[in-house]
């Protein structure tokens, strides 16, 4: 499909979010055309602007001006650019078993290693004595299931689908990135599939583009 005509899409995020990363590093896999709008939510000036676009106030969201579109939700906004914005590397594959494996690996990624994972970066933030240990030991718990689970398949795949890189890699990168922060990742076959990530160019410069922000990161709770 020939590429929509006309100014390059916007997208509204910020370099240190996970669910960020992933579009970028779909955005750098094609060497995608797009024009960056930083969102400080902290910033009442910045916020505002942002929910004028998008009021639920969630990021990312690509705003594609020639189709007069905004697309919230990074699984979609993937999609979107593999159909009107493609490029060398199709991110969903035209096989249909192929593409339901991809989607359903994505969610896997997002429900399983990114929501836990935010569960207990969160929870570090709360205010002192609100913290939730049991939620928190829940979600490590679930971490460690979806490391068993991830480590079984990646033993005989290069990507999370096989050999091609996918929507679910794009998704992978972050979330077991910050995971791995949070549960290190002692499983061998899912260590050796992050390090394949963070080698790839893509995911390397949504990394490195984040590095300013590591002081971001919140440290574990010591009031609970």
């Amino acid at each position: 499909m020939t590429p929509n005509p006309g100014p390059p899409p916007q997208l509204y995020f910020h370099p240190f979010a996970s669910f960020c990363q992933k579009v970028l590093v779909a955005l750098y896999e094609n060497g995608t055309p797009f024009e960056p709008h930083f969102v400080d939510l902290g910033d009442p000036a910045s916020r505002q602007a942002f929910l004028a676009i998008w009021p639920v106030g969630k990021m990312p969201v690509l705003v594609d001006r020639a189709a007069n579109r905004t697309i919230p939700e990074s699984s979609i906004i993937i999609e979107y650019l593999d159909r009107h914005y493609p490029g060398a590397t199709r991110l969903i594959p035209d096989d249909f078993d192929k593409a339901l494996e991809t989607r359903l690996q994505d969610r896997f990624f997002d429900l399983q290693i990114a929501e836990p994972m935010q569960k207990i970066v969160t929870d570090r933030i709360r205010p002192k004595g609100r913290g939730d240990p049991h939620g928190v030991e829940a979600a490590r718990a679930s971490l460690r299931t979806a490391y068993d689970l991830l480590d079984r398949q990646m033993a005989t795949r290069t990507w999370a689908v096989g050999e091609a890189f996918t929507l679910a890699d794009c998704g992978a990168a972050p979330a077991l990135f910050y995971a791995n922060w949070v549960e290190p990742i002692t499983h061998a076959h899912v260590r050796a599939y992050l390090d394949r990530l963070m080698k790839r160019p893509s995911f390397a410069r949504a990394v490195e583009e984040a590095r300013p922000y590591r002081v971001l990161f919140p440290q574990p709770r010591t009031d609970d």
